[in-house]
């Protein structure tokens, strides 16, 4: 059977041979019925085939030929018949029944009767062939499976999911039923029962010995959707989650998919004003520093969404700024962007003045997204001169060359550890925002920086590093037991961070709302439990105490009390310090000095957290 699928005459002429097939137990079905009309001819009637029958018969077929053209009856997979194919078929059936008897009334060729009898005998035959093979499909992949599975969701979605895991190899899974809150327990969905609600997930799991937890609901709240993967993942059992759409069950369009962490956390939806971010990208030459980065590659692909003229994307890593361009041809090509805008990717350093300078004088952009920056807490706190020189003096690099050259609008990504810094990261962002407030510019352009905590997903983030712990069967290390942070996903903080800067006006700071603390402790074991573990048993959670330079709590709540809320209810904004560029370019002297002659770690930081004080 494999090998009729790979065929090419299977794969160039599927529809035909469909088609063909069809035709085929369409003139059989009037053949059989004109012969059972005629008692077989067993009487001693003789058989004459007259041209009215000839005629008759091409009719019939043409008529259904084009019905199948109309209803796409050839296009449908045999192994995914299902409830639509059925109406299908039977509107293509009444159809051509129709016809005929029109046809049948005004030649008189065949009785009524006939037509009724030989159409439902053809879509008897038709239908009854693809279940047939559906059945016998679903019979050949049950050999091996030993595994139960149970789905959450018995609607249309259920069914779907059910139909999924029975045609596919992929999930060597039998379902033993379904949960649903609004089904009645006892009902059967082709031929599984009802075993519950969705609440009773645990003890129904245990009672069946369940290994795979499918979740298949389609219209469920974000709450609602978040509850249920909670209660899903507190029972241990690998669970999988399946998106699709209604308007066309065709495999195509089914995905099953792993839960992610980000499905757990409570995070308010972004909203987004369209027009507000169109009126300063669409049609403009942007540019994105660091946009191989987690963030800044995200803000590339939003930004391609508001159709700029061009996008200059700036990074000193060439593999991931290649990657990057290489998604973008390959959108383009599919159509996925528009091909008309200008994608760039230029190799620059922002510690190089001067390069960064050409940059923007020859490109001109009217919006910057300053992303460049090394992020990593341990790897700044043991060399906090590094940090310095790129984080600090690479970002008033950026700045001077937007301001020299005319940059409308300069948007640079901050972090929550600037607020009150204690590690030098934080304080080199801090520093970077004191910079950013205290240009003195003849030029209208519009600055700001966007605060936000923690990315899920970033590179170097805790997530990757929970994954490949897990992987490796633990331990799964977290510093503190009672350590907390703030997440957001790299699509939200992108999606704000342009947001924020429509409202970018004189120098302000923006701080995203990022919902709720997390610790991470219990992030780590709602990641064990996603995998299929129970946490201290299967896999050990190991405390290995605050890194150098870590807090036990960020503040960015603290800061959001300091700010007054813009239009947009997740993004709060600073009012701009009042610092003079002499006072910061003489701190920034000092810093210039201390990260060029020292060697010592502890002496840099010391200058470093002493020159970003403002009071």
């Amino acid at each position: 059977m494999e090998g009729l699928y790979k065929s090419k005459l299977y794969q160039n002429y599927r529809g035909v041979l469909i088609s063909l097939f069809d035709l085929m137990a369409v003139f059989l079905s009037y053949v059989f019925v004109f012969f059972m009309d005629n008692n077989f001819f067993l009487e001693g009637k003789i058989l004459h085939i007259t041209p009215y029958i000839i005629y008759g018969m091409i009719f019939v077929l043409v008529l259904h030929l084009i019905s199948q053209i109309l209803f796409r009856t050839h296009k449908t997979l045999w192994m995914y018949t299902g409830p639509n194919d059925v109406v299908r078929y039977g509107l293509s059936t009444l159809f051509c029944m129709v016809i005929m008897l029109g046809f049948t009334l005004h030649f008189h060729l065949f009785h009524v009767s006939l037509i009724f009898m030989a159409e439902t005998l053809a879509f008897l035959i038709i239908m009854g062939s693809r279940l047939l093979y559906r059945s016998f499909n679903r019979h050949s992949m049950d050999v091996d499976r030993k595994k139960n599975a149970l789905i959450i969701g018995a609607g249309n979605a259920g069914y779907i999911m059910m139909n999924e895991i029975y045609r596919n190899k992929r999930y060597p899974f039998n379902v033993v039923g379904f949960l649903d809150d609004y089904k009645k327990k006892g009902t059967l969905i082709s031929g599984k029962p009802v075993l519950g609600t969705v609440e009773e997930v645990a003890s129904i799991a245990k009672e069946y010995q369940v290994d795979q937890l499918f979740i298949a609901m389609s219209s469920v709240t974000r709450e609602q959707k978040r509850h249920i993967i909670e209660l899903c993942t507190d029972t241990s059992i690998n669970t999988k989650i399946m998106s699709f759409t209604l308007e066309n069950d065709e495999p195509s369009n089914v995905q099953v998919e792993d839960i992610k962490i980000e499905d757990l956390l409570n995070r308010p939806s972004v909203d987004l004003k369209i027009d507000e971010i169109g009126s300063y990208i669409t049609d403009k030459v942007v540019c994105v520093t660091g946009a191989g980065g987690s963030i800044g590659s995200e803000l590339c692909r939003q930004i391609v969404h508001f159709h700029p003229r061009k996008l200059v994307m700036i990074d000193i890593n060439e593999n991931t700024l290649y990657m990057l361009e290489q998604e973008f041809m390959r959108d383009k090509r599919n159509h996925r962007m528009a091909e008309d805008i200008e994608i760039l990717s230029l190799i620059v350093s922002i510690r190089e003045r001067e390069e960064i300078n050409k940059v923007m004088a020859y490109h001109r952009p009217d919006v910057v997204y300053h992303a460049a920056a090394h992020k990593h807490v341990p790897l700044m706190e043991t060399r906090p001169s590094e940090a310095i020189l790129n984080n600090v003096f690479g970002t008033k690099n950026v700045i001077d060359a937007c301001i020299e050259n005319g940059v409308s609008r300069f948007i640079m990504i901050s972090t929550d550890k600037a607020v009150n810094p204690t590690n030098v990261m934080g304080a080199t962002k801090r520093m970077t925002e004191l910079i950013m407030q205290s240009r003195e510019t003849k030029s209208p352009i519009k600055m700001a920086a966007v605060r936000f905590g923690n990315v899920l997903g970033s590179n170097g983030s805790v997530i990757p590093i929970f994954k490949e712990q897990i992987k490796q069967g633990g331990p799964v290390t977290v510093t503190d037991k009672n350590v907390q942070r703030y997440f957001m996903t790299i699509p939200e903080a992108a999606q704000l961070v342009m947001q924020a800067g429509y409202y970018a006006k004189h120098r302000e700071i923006f701080v995203l709302d990022m919902g709720k603390p997390v610790k991470i402790w219990n992030l780590a074991e709602k990641m064990i439990r996603l995998s299929g573990y129970v946490p201290g048993e299967d896999i050990e959670i190991k405390e290995i105490g605050l890194r150098p330079g870590e807090k036990m709590f960020e503040e960015l709540s603290l800061e959001i009390e300091k700010c007054h809320r813009t239009d947009n209810d997740l993004i709060f904004v600073h009012e701009p310090v009042n610092i003079s560029q002499s006072d910061i370019d003489a701190r920034l002297k000092t810093l210039r000095r201390i990260a060029d002659d020292s060697m010592d770690p502890k002496h840099i930081k010391e200058i470093l957290l002493e020159t970003i004080k403002c009071d």
